[in-house]
């Protein structure tokens, strides 16, 4: 059997990374440098899946994803929440009492503030956290420190300094698991499954309210519904959807069909089943 190939953004080492070494086995992994890059390897060549980052407990939605969605139509074949757990990491030979900056992506900094501010760490913006782990590999400086995985440290032959140093437990990052093939998994009533969409209302009075009363009669739970302007215009709004149900489940077809009688654009991007995670 063949290996599964799937690519993410960021270096080796990322949260990405970890999460699909949770999911996978034995994976061939791409690495890419941005998220358009990502998308665009499993547009062009359908052999391959990619974990993309959608949203975290603590900083929100990711930049840029929303408009990505619509643009490449992958679809999205499973989710996947991935605990984040932020390690103060260091040269070999440094110590705490060396470091004077501490490197890492913006929402790691902003996510470990109390040790920053105890120690009075100045700071320096990477694109990804795993990165900035293999930056300070490449460095001769002891007297900065990154902030990423427990992998990195291990990857980057590294030394982790403190671990733990999230300001919050319980920092989770929602991945979507996607590709240009659907693989819709067959209906079963014993199990637990969510739909996505992406849709855009006909400009008319109340049509969002209208849209959504199919989920209601059917009782149908939506557990994200989302907009987000499209780009270069103020004038038009999309909006991501996610709900409880399978497209062959007849109150989920009565409440698609209300919703597609009050959208200019609606696209399934997928059926799949649910993580136990949120069974927690």
């Amino acid at each position: 059997m063949s290996k599964i190939k799937i690519a993410f953004q960021g270096e080796l080492g990322a949260y990405s990374h970890i999460a699909i070494n949770e999911i996978f086995k034995d994976a061939i992994i791409k690495t890419c440098s941005t998220f358009e890059e990502t998308f665009k390897t499993a547009f062009e060549d359908d052999s391959y899946k990619v974990l993309i980052p959608l949203e975290n407990s603590l900083a929100g939605r990711v930049a840029d994803i929303h408009y990505l969605l619509p643009k490449y139509k992958l679809q999205i074949h499973g989710e996947h929440f991935q605990t984040v757990e932020h390690n103060l990491i260091a040269k070999p030979d440094a110590e705490m009492k060396d470091i004077k900056f501490v490197r890492s992506h913006a929402q790691a900094i902003g996510q470990c503030q109390k040790i920053i501010m105890e120690n009075k760490y100045k700071t320096i913006i990477s694109a990804d956290t795993a990165g900035s782990a293999k930056e300070l590999a490449d460095s001769k400086d002891k007297n900065i420190a990154a902030i990423a995985s427990k992998l990195s440290a291990e990857i980057y032959n590294l030394k982790i300094l403190k671990k733990n140093i999230e300001d919050e437990k319980g920092n989770v990052t929602r991945f979507l698991i996607m590709g240009k093939k659907v693989e819709q998994p067959e209906f079963q009533k014993n199990k637990k499954f969510i739909t996505t969409c992406i849709f855009r209302l006909k400009s008319k009075p109340s049509a969002l309210y209208k849209s959504l009363g199919g989920f209601a009669t059917n009782q149908i739970n939506m557990t994200k519904l989302e907009s987000f302007s499209v780009k270069n215009t103020f004038a038009q709004t999309n909006f991501y959807l996610d709900f409880e149900g399978h497209l062959d489940d007849k109150p989920v077809q009565n409440a698609m069909e209300e919703l597609g009688f009050h959208t200019e654009i609606l696209d399934i991007l997928g059926v799949y089943e649910a993580s136990k995670f949120r069974q927690k």
